[in-house]
């Protein structure tokens, strides 16, 4: 098995009880009650949003960043047509440090939190292209 035992202040799991919680939240419950923004707002910021208009404003700043450049896009076609679509995302979501040096630092909470959203804003267009 792939997976490491460790204590974690974002999930628990306990595969033999069938239990898997984000930030103490069943996952059950997230799925039936909690869209995906909301979800990642849970998972990065360690509640959920507090107000419908904190979740508007994730939304929209999150969605101004769903562009992704024409040299980017030029990048998938160096891959051949019948190529799983999984690592072409992986690779592409690597691209995106190229398109983006004034967010590199790992150490800068802003830099990380800009690279959060232009990711959250580009994956879902990324894995289009991946798909092919």
């Amino acid at each position: 098995m792939n997976t490491a035992n460790a204590k974690s202040a974002v999930t628990f799991i306990d595969g033999d009880q069938g239990i898997l919680r984000y930030r103490g939240y069943a996952i059950e419950d997230l799925a039936e009650h909690s869209s995906f923004m909301e979800v990642a707002y849970l998972l990065i910021y360690g509640e959920l949003p507090e107000s419908k208009e904190t979740l508007e404003a994730w939304e929209t700043n999150i969605l101004r960043h769903n562009m992704v450049h024409e040299d980017l896009k030029l990048f998938f076609n160096g891959f051949p047509r019948d190529a799983h679509p999984m690592p072409v995302l992986s690779s592409s979501v690597s691209g995106l440090s190229t398109f983006y040096p004034d967010s590199l630092d790992p150490h800068d909470p802003e830099q990380v939190h800009i690279s959060t959203v232009r990711l959250l804003g580009k994956l879902p267009v990324l894995a289009s292209y991946a798909f092919k």
